[in-house]
């Protein structure tokens, strides 16, 4: 790629700037970054973003160099601008190191990082040669094989898919004509998906997020006797028969998610279906299969599916164990895929994703010409950041995670619109809500389900435990303080007012400790063991709250994180003479559908207690509408599940969850922080006009908070 011998074709612009008119465009570029990265969310976008700015400063300072008409006093003032874009540029990356990767290559190759160049190099005024101006996309000759060569030795094949396939050895043939090209687009020159993602970070349009839905039919064709579809799975279900196959469906939590996919697949005869799934909610789908289309049989695979009925329509696997069956499951002809709790796979990198990215990949190039079903089912599709988009757009085909689809990228064009344009973001929110985003909320669609609160009820550790908490909470906000107050001897003050904190030296040592806290795992004192800590001083006056509660309103959820948690308010529950079921991680899927089985039909099991992780998803638990968050989790999604395990259709009574705080800990502020990560969602799903709160993981945030406390300053 040209660089110095391109970066000197500049035309005269103003007094200042007349010289370098890039370079005003790098200090607005990296002050972009220098805030994304402050506030955590240094994505795709921004990466190459921060790796362009490296490269054109770069070409700048050799053009500054080699410019035999620049005077020695405006080559000295441009070369300083450069050096303060550089020194931003460093400082950023010594805050996420991961970046210094990025500056070791020479030149940007990737197709986004060269319109990137290209676009500020225009706006600049720069006369760019005819071969720079047009990018095309890097062609993919071969695609990624559905099982990684590191999984190879580990695939699996049940005796019964062997029977399958000899059956029906063939695929049917696909012989719908491809077309000849792709037609070129307006925006193809324009790096898109930073602008989707901010259109939904800000909540663009102020709208719910869901596409348009057919009216209700006249006639339910659909429901088993002795069930009825509601309303709103109606119309949804509407939009499967008129043919859309492609589905973000993030419907809160309880408004039956599974039973709409269910009759999706029946609609749109995608069978065979596979269905990935968390383990703890394997059985309940194979429940809402037969209850649902009671003529279609469901497989639910085990292990190594020795036992699987290779002839059945549905298959369900959960993530675990996905990683053995790629190779059959990408064979057989899949024509649909269901993945349940879709924000499981947001973390790109994770082996779990790239299985169910390359499954979603084989079952739409086995159906070129036609389309298969692709849903994504999660209540809470974003967690920390609008980029935990990036995952499930990709399993739907929406995009590549550096490209719209041909689809989302002819709905942008007919916009008329570009991201310069101010109206470009609301336009472009809708035409991706369009591919099939549905989010409903309980109180538009379900106007008989009760309200629901979330009341805190603060406790008292008053004993040696809790003062134990405390202590240790203050020596680690002192630890953190010291190395805080050796970094800024080290460098000096450099202008801080007296009493004044330098948030960034605040960041950087938080995220130290949250690091070294992680490697540690259990050892020592550190914002993990402390949090568990806090949990075993509230366990027994939360497990007594949770018996009162059940003596006075029938029956209880009880929530928490720990299994000691759990252990002690059993053993609580029991000596109180009151019959408890356990819904945990490490049982089998039989055992955990008994115990649900049990405290919504025995009048006699009056807790059931759940973790937090094992049984916050998938778990019919609305017989009860009270619930005890014993322990409080770090994200608010995990929150949110919890309680929407009695929140849901079914429910007729007002639900209240009661959250546990220890009183004057770091329990405090976590609850605080979780409460503020509520309007992410808000902002981006439902159009809601909510202030934007703290975007770094609430754990980074909390140690923050201790370290502020002990500089005096929070």
């Amino acid at each position: 790629m040209p660089t110095t011998a391109t970066a000197t074709r500049r035309k005269k612009t103003s007094r200042r700037d007349e010289d370098a008119p890039l370079i005003p465009i790098l200090a607005r570029k990296v002050r972009e970054i220098e805030a994304k990265a402050q506030h955590g969310k240094l994505g795709p976008t921004n990466r190459v973003k921060f790796q362009v700015i490296a490269f054109l400063v770069r070409e700048e300072r050799a053009r500054a160099k080699g410019d035999a008409e620049l005077g020695d006093a405006a080559r000295a003032e441009q070369l300083k601008r450069l050096d303060g874009v550089a020194t931003i540029l460093a400082k950023t990356a010594a805050r996420d190191t991961s970046l210094i990767q990025l500056l070791e290559a020479d030149q940007a190759t990737s197709p986004v990082a060269k319109r990137m160049r290209r676009d500020w190099l225009l706006e600049s005024g720069a006369e760019l040669a005819p071969e720079e101006l047009v990018i095309a996309d890097v062609i993919r000759v071969q695609q990624a094989p559905v099982v990684p060569a590191a999984l190879a030795e580990r695939q699996v094949t049940p005796p019964s898919v062997e029977s399958r396939m000899l059956a029906n050895p063939f695929l049917a043939p696909d012989l719908t004509p491809r077309p000849a090209s792709t037609p070129r687009r307006r925006l193809d020159g324009w790096e898109l998906m930073g602008p989707l993602y901010k259109a939904f970070e800000s909540g663009a349009g102020g709208a719910t997020a869901s596409m348009e839905l057919p009216p209700l039919p006249e006639y339910d064709h659909l429901s088993p006797k002795g069930l009825e579809v509601m309303v709103h799975q109606s119309r949804f279900l509407e939009s499967v028969r008129a043919g859309h196959r492609s589905f973000l469906l993030a419907d809160e939590p309880g408004l039956g998610k599974t039973a709409q996919s269910v009759l999706a697949a029946s609609i749109a005869h995608a069978y065979p279906l596979l269905v990935v799934v968390p383990n703890v909610v394997k059985m309940n789908w194979a429940r809402e299969v037969e209850r649902w289309t009671p003529q279609r049989r469901a497989a639910v695979i085990q292990g190594d599916g020795q036992d699987v009925d290779a002839f059945a329509d549905i298959f369900i696997v959960n993530y675990e164990i996905l990683d053995r069956h790629l190779s059959w499951l990408g064979e057989i002809g899949l024509r649909g895929m269901v993945v349940d709790e879709a924000h499981f796979i947001k973390n790109l990198s994770s082996q779990r994703s790239q299985n169910v990215l390359a499954l979603a990949s084989r079952i739409r190039e086995q159906s070129a010409g036609t389309h298969p079903l692709l849903m994504a089912l999660t209540g809470t599709p974003l967690i920390n950041d609008v980029e935990d988009f990036d995952a499930i757009w990709r399993f739907l085909g929406w995009t590549n995670g550096e490209r719209p689809s041909a689809e989302l990228a002819d709905k942008l064009d007919a916009t008329g619109l570009t991201p310069a344009d101010k109206s470009f973001y609301g336009e472009a929110r809708d035409a991706v809500i369009s591919m099939g985003i549905v989010r409903r909320k309980k109180k538009d669609v379900a106007a008989d389900l009760p309200d629901k609160l979330i009341a805190d009820l603060p406790v008292q550790l008053d004993d040696e435990f809790g003062r134990g908490i405390r202590q240790a909470e203050a020596e680690l906000g002192a630890r953190m303080a010291a190395k805080y107050r050796r970094i800024i001897e080290a460098r000096g003050d450099r202008g801080l007012a007296h009493g004044e904190i330098d948030e960034d030296i605040v960041r950087l040592v938080a995220h130290g400790e949250l690091e070294e806290s992680k490697a540690a795992g259990t050892g020592g004192d550190n914002v993990f063991t402390m949090v568990r800590k806090i949990g075993q001083a509230k366990a027994l006056l939360a497990a007594d709250y949770a018996a009162q509660l059940q003596r006075s309103v029938g029956k209880v959820v009880f929530f928490a994180k720990h299994v000691d948690v759990m252990d002690q308010a059993e053993a609580h529950f029991a000596a109180a003479g009151i019959r408890s079921v356990s819904l945990r991680g490490d049982q089998t899927a039989v055992a955990r559908q008994q115990a649900v089985d049990a405290f919504n039909g025995d009048p006699d099991v009056g807790i059931a207690v759940c973790s937090l992780t094992a049984a916050g998803v998938g778990v019919n638990l609305q017989t009860a509408s009270n619930v005890v968050l014993a322990e409080l989790s770090w994200t608010a999604a995990e929150q949110t599940q919890a309680i929407d395990r009695v929140h849901r259709i079914g429910q007729d009574e007002p639900v209240t969850a009661w959250r546990i705080i220890a009183a004057h800990t770091l329990d405090t502020k976590i609850a605080e922080l979780i409460d503020q990560k509520q309007g992410l969602a808000a902002r981006a799903l439902d159009g809601e006009a909510v202030e934007e709160g703290a975007s770094e993981p609430v754990q980074l945030a909390a140690l923050m908070h201790l370290l502020r406390q002990a500089l005096g300053g929070d």
